[in-house]
């Protein structure tokens, strides 16, 4: 049962990697960037530390991030009510359109091969997503 679970987590992983690179919009945003706006607007506003250790990369590295994207107009940063050496971050309006615009990018690159499949294919897909959800679910945490 343990090899059926780990191969399966391997196919899993190859759909996994060949939908992220379809469907990449191929902006100049990276990928943890991306990650990092909506850990933001999926968790609210968090400290740099948080950020780093959420996204797996260095403080350093993620200072560097932050900069950039507070440069962009895509992140606040604001003192921390609790601490005020500590600053929060929290992601902007414009954060939060990019975000959407992205999301609707990718979408709107699955929706023609989606059209393309069978009935039983998309409703095997629509089936699948939940238990993806509660997969997704479970790494996040």
């Amino acid at each position: 049962m343990d090899d059926d679970r780990t191969a399966l987590a391997a196919q899993l992983d190859d759909v996994v990697v060949g939908l992220r690179q379809l469907t990449s919009t191929r902006t100049d945003l990276s990928l943890t960037a991306a990650a990092t706006l909506a850990t933001l607007q999926r968790s609210g506003p968090a400290r740099l530390t948080e950020l780093a250790v959420a996204e797996g990369v260095s403080q350093p590295s993620m200072t560097a991030l932050i900069a950039r994207l507070a440069g962009q107009g895509l992140v606040d940063r604001a003192a921390d009510p609790t601490d005020g050496r500590a600053v929060v971050l929290s992601l902007t309006d414009a954060g939060a359109d990019l975000l959407a615009r992205r999301r609707t990018e990718r979408a709107t690159r699955l929706a023609g091969p989606l059209s393309d499949l069978g009935d039983d294919d998309v409703a095997a897909i629509s089936a699948a997503l939940p238990a993806l959800a509660r997969l997704a679910g479970a790494l996040h945490h």
